[in-house]
């Protein structure tokens, strides 16, 4: 009887604990990144058990899903991804992969590893717009969502973890671990909450993520079945909308200008939209005098000072 009064009492003694970390104001505050545990509870999982295990995963959605093989464009969005990163919480290294997806969305695994779907780059009309989704999977991998929710499903009793189709088309459907993904409501808050921050401390405007919650709230309205929801606890877009509005107001002092766009991003875009399928399998490297000298400049959006 011994075993099953520890399990209980160590279920009884998860289940008082905050989900959240004991420093909230902490959290309130950017120039605090880096320096604070935002993955704080329990987890059975070291970092290193987690990048080994999200390594495994990553292998295995790369091996069933389309990797976009373009290296231009591969390389972009892993740099972007990668000055996002550096802005963030995050302990563990990240790899970003572009894979083909005809749902406007991205996912994170344990470890770091971020897929953007196609169809998420042709809807970020802008830099930051992107840039916000990636923003939002990096926090999730900061705040060790996946792990410290398989921790849960362990602890409750759970033998086996059922594995889920991502949704994305016919060459993104790779079967994934769902303990790893199935995210609590507060989870997906906390994770919309730390990556706002990431994307302020990044220098991009946080107001990108107002707009691309609006883009995916206008396209759930004239297509419900092309905006994923996976699981129902995901805040809804207009709730994520005036959850946004109200944090930059709240812990973001303005800064003199913000990052919106780039001429570089809008020509990866290009590309990806202009690319025919077949011939995405052996990608030609255009010359960079296809895109304009004069043009790398980011457009920028500046805060109005008061005389």
């Amino acid at each position: 009887m011994r075993p099953l009064c520890a399990f209980g009492c160590l279920l009884a003694l998860t289940a008082s604990l905050p989900a959240q970390s004991s420093t909230p104001k902490k959290k309130d505050d950017p120039t605090a990144i880096g320096t604070r545990d935002v993955g704080k509870g329990i987890n059975l999982y070291s970092l290193e058990k987690e990048i080994a295990l999200g390594k495994q995963i990553a292998q295995e959605v790369t091996r069933q899903a389309k990797v976009v093989d373009d290296p231009l464009l591969s390389e972009y969005v892993n740099r972007m991804g990668q000055n996002l990163a550096r802005n963030s919480d995050a302990r563990v290294p990240f790899t970003f992969t572009v894979i083909e997806g005809d749902t406007p969305n991205a996912f994170a695994v344990p470890g770091g590893y971020v897929f953007v779907y196609t169809a998420l780059i042709k809807i970020a009309s802008e830099e930051s717009e992107l840039a916000a989704a990636m923003a939002h999977e990096i926090a999730h991998v900061a705040a060790r969502h996946m792990t410290r929710q398989a921790t849960r499903s362990q602890i409750a009793g759970i033998a086996t973890i059922p594995l889920i189709l991502l949704p994305g088309g016919p060459y993104a459907r790779q079967a994934v671990p769902a303990g790893f993904l199935k995210f609590t409501r507060q989870d997906e808050e906390e994770a919309d909450y730390l990556g706002l921050q990431y994307l302020y401390a990044a220098g991009y405007d946080p107001n990108a993520v107002v707009s691309i919650f609006e883009k995916l709230a206008s396209l759930e309205r004239k297509e419900p079945s092309a905006v994923a929801r996976i699981f129902s606890t995901h805040p809804t877009e207009s709730a994520r909308i005036q959850n946004a509005e109200r944090e930059i107001e709240r812990i973001l002092p303005p800064k003199s200008e913000y990052v919106i766009n780039t001429s570089e991003y809008t020509a990866m875009r290009q590309r990806l939209i202009d690319a025919k399928p077949v011939a995405r399998r052996r990608p030609t490297l255009e010359s960079p005098r296809d895109v304009p000298v004069d043009t790398d400049r980011p457009t920028v959006r500046r805060q109005e000072r008061p005389e």
